[in-house]
């Protein structure tokens, strides 16, 4: 079965039953949220009656939680030790993100590995896996997928060898896993239409069963250009078919996939989000148009 949602909301007045209704209004069969604004992390209390009412919702709609994915916010950056108050910061935050997670039923979050600002990658890398170490133990059951990432700038995780690195330094290895990107992929040299390659390569460096989220996006600019900037299914350099066959590839069976890609802007008083004609292009393996 396709499992195949986007991205949503989740704000404090609907909490988690808001943002299971804006996926079920896309036909999706899962979904992904931040806790809290992307960009920040500022966090409000968690209403637990939300929870109960959004897990009867997904009940009723045969969502399951297994496959629902949290998004840590990008500002988090375990790369950066610079400045040792703000890298415990971000442990911290990160910790109780991960409580977070576990306190809405849920057990899967993607993290961008982070950014070598004021050291070198090896560094950086190492300052990932510190930061990780400290964030993980045994008393929280909840996953933390490395998003594969563009390249841009000083971005860590730009290619298997990198994120092998950080998994193999995790010391909790069954909470350790992989998120993958199709934009950032091709933004960092990965030609999607070759994916099963690709496949072949990250099991004999990682291994397949660490695949555990795809996000799927098209790109608005050409392969190996490291700037990360998603485009709408079919109207990017990657392409329709070549992204359909990646969803629809029989080694990532039963992983969630999840678009993330930008609403479509018309006019500035005619926006709305692309998901439910993407989701029905995907599920007919075919692309119609929805923006003309």
């Amino acid at each position: 079965m396709l499992i195949l949602g986007s991205h949503v909301g989740f704000n404090n007045k609907d909490g988690l039953v808001g943002s299971v209704n804006e996926a079920l209004s896309y036909n999706a069969n899962t979904f992904m949220f931040y806790t809290g604004p992307a960009q920040s992390t500022l966090r409000s209390e968690i209403d637990e009656n939300k929870i109960y009412e959004a897990y009867k919702i997904m009940a009723d709609h045969n969502i399951n939680n297994d496959n629902v994915i949290v998004h840590a916010p990008y500002i988090v950056n375990l790369a950066n030790r610079s400045d040792e108050r703000k890298f415990l910061f971000y442990v911290d935050f990160l910790k109780e993100e991960l409580n977070r997670v576990n306190k809405l039923g849920f057990n899967k979050i993607v993290l961008h590995p982070g950014s070598a600002v004021n050291c070198t990658r090896e560094e950086g890398l190492k300052n990932i896996i510190d930061g990780i170490n400290m964030v993980l133990d045994n008393d929280i059951n909840v996953t933390i997928l490395l998003e594969t990432m563009a390249g841009k700038g000083n971005e860590l995780g730009i290619n298997l060898q990198e994120i092998k690195t950080i998994l193999d330094g995790v010391k909790y290895k069954d909470k350790i896993a992989v998120c993958l990107d199709t934009c950032h992929l091709n933004d960092s040299g990965i030609d999607i239409n070759k994916f099963d390659e690709y496949l072949d390569e990250f099991d004999k460096i990682i291994g397949l069963n660490l695949i555990r989220c795809v996000h799927v996006n098209d790109s608005m600019n050409p392969l190996g250009s490291h700037k990360d900037r998603h485009h709408n299914i079919g109207y990017g350099t990657i392409g329709f078919d070549a992204l359909c066959k990646v969803i629809y590839n029989k080694r990532l069976d039963g992983i969630p996939f999840i678009l993330e890609t930008p609403w479509v802007n018309r006019n500035s008083s005619d926006e709305y989000p692309p998901y439910k004609f993407e989701i029905e292009n995907f599920k007919n393996k075919k692309f119609i148009d929805f923006i003309q």
